[in-house]
């Protein structure tokens, strides 16, 4: 038996109550005597009683017509018949029926107006509560814990939540249970949405409920389980409330995923400054004493003969000093980079005059290396920052120099088209392998498939030098040699007008 039948049924007992309840207290108005025109009103007040606590208007027309034909049948003459013996009664019957009619309906419509605002002013409540919660929820399953208690209480039914997870946030089911909230494990999270993706109606409906998306700014967040034994009534006239609610829960939903974000990106920007402090303390620490052992170094080889045997000791402290001394100043470098400290100044420079330093600098460094230049004959202007550049051709061929043999090929080549100074630095090394061309300018990656003689970094170089391109407009990039064994990088600088 439905709900609906359910009420009908008591109505319809109470309308057979009041009317036997009042037609027999009629009686007994007149056993003692009391006029007809009492008992008139007292079956208005049973009219008025029977709309009062019945539903609809059906039950307090019907309450008119019953309490109009028991007092023709109670208290009119001829007695116990349906029969009108004194015409001026129809002028009674009317004005009786017409009062009850008008009395009925006020009352009908004064009870549903008065349960209209009754359910408005509970609908208000329930999502001021809502917002209220939602607004201090600190987390998603709390979040969701609020939307499955507020939708139990708006539809009467048990009700649970899925919320798919985040990007910081594992996913999760709860559900109500009567007053108890259950909370546990979500595992196939691929599956729900899927079944989601294409969906065309407001819910998907299934063996025993009925799923409801919540819908983020981007994806599908949550998913909504109403029993499916909610009334079909009660669900349609709460459609519009439900579906504010599932917007808040969105809302909310969207707020702890940026809030998390954001708490995310601080820790990462607090560790990444803390770092960069640290590695800058460090790298101003070992300058000065590595400038100590590379001009000592540097006075002992001038003292030393060419054939003596420390010669070669000396040469390889210079060597690593000078070695460590370039790691400090990328690390100095690529921090004053992070921290925004270094300002691109450009003037219009000659690119085969900022080459030319760069590979003296790197044969001073490694005698035993020849680096071949080639230039074009046209001679450009281009505008950079005539150190930074150098830094960056310096820092390329020092990576080629690491990763070829004494007697491999190193090469530095510079061409102009229309827009742009493409400059390349070749080698005839080991080459790249496929999984690291992805990752060559990340920071702090180095290859882990280098031959074992090849002399290991941090993973700076690049990264200051992707980091320096890019301040001046241009592109790098790294790739395999076509033509042989080998790598090849290459960056571009925008000419300018």
């Amino acid at each position: 038996m439905n709900k609906k039948f359910r009420q009908i049924l008591f109505d319809t007992l109470k309308l057979i109550s009041f009317s036997v309840t009042f037609t027999l207290l009629s009686l007994l108005f007149r056993r003692l005597g009391f006029p007809e025109t009492n008992i008139v009103i007292i079956y208005i007040l049973a009219v008025l009683l029977i709309s009062l606590f019945t539903s609809g208007y059906a039950f307090g027309i019907a309450s008119c017509v019953i309490s109009l034909f028991c007092y023709n049948y109670f208290f009119t003459l001829p007695y116990h018949t349906l029969a009108v013996s004194d015409p001026s009664y129809m002028i009674t019957f009317i004005i009786m029926l017409a009062t009850s009619f008008i009395t009925s309906t006020i009352t009908a419509k004064e009870k549903v107006l008065r349960e209209t605002a009754t359910e408005k002013s509970e609908e208000n409540q329930i999502l001021y509560q809502l917002s209220s919660s939602l607004s201090d929820a600190p987390d998603s399953e709390s979040v969701m814990t609020i939307a499955v208690k507020s939708i139990s209480r708006l539809l009467q039914c048990n009700t649970g939540g899925i919320y798919l997870g985040g990007q910081y946030s594992s996913p999760l089911f709860v559900q109500t249970l009567g007053k108890e909230v259950i909370h546990r494990n979500v595992e196939d999270v691929e599956s729900i949405k899927n079944s989601f993706s294409n969906l065309r109606e407001e819910y998907i409906e299934r063996d025993h409920t009925l799923s409801f998306p919540v819908n983020g700014r981007e994806n599908l967040l949550a998913v909504i389980n109403v029993d499916k034994s909610v009334d079909s009534s009660t669900l349609l006239s709460k459609k519009n409330l439900l579906h504010s609610i599932i917007e808040n829960i969105a809302l909310a939903l969207d707020r702890i995923e940026i809030t998390e974000e954001k708490a995310k990106v601080r820790e990462t920007m607090e560790r990444e400054r803390e770092r960069a402090n640290l590695l800058r303390a460090i790298s101003h620490d070992l300058r000065t004493p590595l400038s100590g052992i590379m001009g000592t170094s540097e006075i002992l080889m001038d003292l030393t003969e060419k054939n003596d045997k420390r010669q070669v000791l000396l040469k390889g402290i210079y060597q690593d000093a000078a070695w460590l001394r370039d790691l400090v100043e990328n690390i100095l470098s690529l921090t004053r980079l992070q921290d925004g400290k270094v300002v691109v100044h450009k003037e219009m420079e000659a690119m085969e005059e900022v080459i030319g330093s760069a590979v003296s600098h790197i044969e001073k460094s490694f005698e035993d290396r020849h680096i071949t230049v080639e230039t074009p004959i046209s001679f450009v202007l281009v505008p950079m920052d005539a150190k930074l550049i150098e830094q960056v051709i310096y820092n390329l061929l020092d990576n080629a120099v690491k990763h070829t043999k004494k007697e491999d090929e190193i090469k530095i080549t510079l061409e102009y088209s229309s827009k742009k100074a493409i400059c390349s630095c070749i080698d005839s090394g080991e080459g790249l392998e496929e999984e690291d061309i992805p990752n060559l300018f990340n920071l702090f990656y180095t290859s882990k498939t280098r031959s074992s003689d090849a002399k290991k970094g941090i993973g700076l170089g690049l990264t200051i030098c992707k980091t320096v391109v890019e301040a001046h407009g241009g592109t790098i990039y790294g790739e395999n040699r076509t033509d042989s064994k080998g790598a090849k990088f290459v960056f571009t600088l925008p000419l300018g007008d």
